[in-house]
């Protein structure tokens, strides 16, 4: 049995117990939530969310890139969201590889050097005031009025707000 087997046993012995509103796709609490794919992230746990309340959006590391500036400029214009929480996290894989490192291993192995970037970091407070800025500086974004960070301990699931 593969993994993608074993999520879809799951979802249906789930059935229709998750709880929340899907009666539209603008979330409830007008947050967009950007976080990092970690699978220790938690997301609706973290924060209690139901279904319905909020746009969660992932990627390596929970960093702003433009294609995040893309989904909060759908979520915010189209969807209703005003709010944004930036979520980034202790123990990153992002913070363990350098940028030129990788793209030079991903050049050596198949022949192609990536354009894109990778956002690899040192610090992970320093990398949510960067993500911060992003969305506060971002001409596509109408709502950069309530935009906050944190960093989430994986060991302890304390959430700590940047500043």
């Amino acid at each position: 049995m593969t993994s993608i087997d074993v999520l879809l046993k799951r979802n249906q012995e789930l059935g229709e117990v998750t709880p929340g509103d899907r009666s539209s796709p603008k979330p409830s609490l007008q947050v967009a939530i950007l976080t990092c794919m970690d699978a220790r992230i938690r997301v609706f746990e973290l924060f209690g969310l139901l279904q319905g309340e909020s746009h969660v959006l992932r990627n390596a590391g929970g960093v702003v890139t433009d294609d995040m500036i893309r989904s909060l400029a759908l979520s915010q214009r189209k969807l209703g969201t005003r709010e944004v929480l930036i979520v980034q996290h202790t123990e990153c894989g992002l913070s363990m590889v350098t940028e030129d490192d990788f793209k030079d291993e991903l050049e050596t192995d198949t022949g192609l050097r990536p354009t894109w970037s990778v956002e690899a970091f040192r610090s992970v407070e320093n990398s949510v005031r960067t993500s911060m800025e992003r969305v506060r500086r971002s001409a596509y974004l109408p709502h950069t009025e309530t935009v906050r960070g944190f960093v989430y301990d994986v060991k302890t699931g304390k959430l700590t707000e940047v500043q």
